[in-house]
């Protein structure tokens, strides 16, 4: 059995029980579908391709971290989670800072797996081109992302409330995609190097 064979019977299973937990008893049952949806596909992708595409320790535990962080948000909608609650009462801030969480993690993590596919499929040459690139799809994933948040306002009216988590910010969509770049800016300038030897262990 392959590295990625064992790792992925433990992603599974830590994010089998992220969501029974959050699933449970959700705030709304709607809305946790819609936001613990990326879990549910992404896993049979990374099922699919285990022998055709090894991915890093590091962008593996980045993954089931996402995943996790998507799950707390559908349980509690991302307005009403607890800790987001304490951090806006610690920092004194206006709203629950949960959400802004969330955006940074979707582009935080995507960074590390997308450089990781285009750096091993030799995609791109130059790192800066690379850096770019890796940046240009992030915001891309989130101008998506809230495209989707746009359909699901139009399709449920005020029942999207929840899923859309404004807290009443008319500039939440900017913020939504400033904080995804942010996000991917901080996991290129922190995690490269680390990155880096691992994609360097997985080359024959």
């Amino acid at each position: 059995m392959t590295s990625t064979d064992r790792r992925l019977p433990i992603l599974g299973a830590v994010w089998a029980v992220g969501l029974l937990a959050s699933g449970w008893s959700p705030a709304d049952r709607a809305t946790w579908w819609m936001e613990v949806a990326p879990v549910l596909l992404a896993f049979p992708v990374l099922v699919v391709l285990r022998h055709r595409f090894r991915f890093s320790h590091l962008a593996l535990a980045l993954i089931m971290l996402h995943g996790l962080v998507l799950m707390l948000g559908g349980a509690y909608t991302y307005a009403r989670v607890p800790i987001g609650f304490a951090v806006r009462d610690w920092l004194h801030l206006a709203r629950n800072p949960y959400d802004r969480f969330g955006h940074l993690m979707q582009g935080f993590v995507p960074a590390i797996v997308l450089r990781e596919i285009l750096i091993r499929t030799g995609s791109i040459a130059s790192r800066r081109l690379l850096t770019v690139t890796v940046l240009a799809y992030c915001l891309s994933v989130s101008a998506l992302y809230e495209l989707i948040e746009f359909g699901a306002a139009v399709a449920l009216g005020q029942g999207a409330d929840a899923f859309l988590g404004t807290q009443g910010d008319p500039w939440d969509t900017q913020w939504d995609m400033l904080m995804c770049l942010i996000g991917a800016i901080f996991a290129l300038v922190l995690l490269s190097r680390v990155h880096d030897r691992q994609i360097a262990r997985l080359r024959p």
